[in-house]
């Protein structure tokens, strides 16, 4: 356990390290590399900021005006039946269209029921087994001029069905077995 730990706390230091030492085999101007790095990197921040602004507005305008409510209680009686927690739906309905917002209402969840919970595992699980669907279809088939994508979209959806209900059921399954492992029950 000490070895991970130290290549955990090590990793970023030796990575610097290694940049460093590799521009100066190269005689590349470190600094002056690192600084236009920087700014690029702060006029992608500025062009970026307005996007997850109207994003994050959005997504907390339909969750006061009560229509992601409503779209749950509808969805819920089938999720229930699927032992699916209710209060991450806003979550499962937000993934597939933006990633900012589903990281918004991770964040979100995880404030209100706890990182270590069941249902802040499950969260944690859908946001690395699913994907921003409709983004990520909408850039590449938009690079590489495909105009039929049905099948690719319907693929990707029912990929994103599978990650979360197989993120549902394993959190649930390995919330269970420590349980199980405490004699908790």
């Amino acid at each position: 356990m000490q070895l991970v730990h130290f290549f955990s706390a090590s990793a970023i230091p030796a990575t610097i390290i290694i940049i460093i030492l590799w521009g100066l085999k190269d005689k590349v101007k470190i600094f002056d590399t690192f600084l236009e790095g920087s700014k690029d990197g702060i006029k992608i921040v500025v062009e970026l900021f307005p996007t997850l602004l109207g994003i994050f507005l959005a997504v907390g305008l339909l969750r006061n005006s009560g229509f992601l409510d409503f779209v749950i209680s509808i969805v819920s009686s089938i999720t229930n039946l699927l032992k699916i927690p209710s209060q991450i739906l806003p979550l499962i309905m937000l993934r597939p269209i933006s990633g900012s917002a589903s990281i918004g209402v991770a964040v979100d969840i995880m404030k209100n029921y706890g990182v270590d919970s069941l249902i802040g595992n499950i969260t944690s699980t859908i946001m690395g087994s699913t994907e921003t669907t409709f983004y990520v279809i909408a850039i590449y088939t938009s690079c590489v001029k495909i105009k039929k994508i049905r099948f690719a979209l319907l693929v990707a959806l029912l990929s994103d069905i599978v990650g979360i209900i197989v993120a549902v059921a394993v959190c649930r399954i390995m919330s269970w077995n420590f349980c199980w492992h405490l004699k908790i029950f």
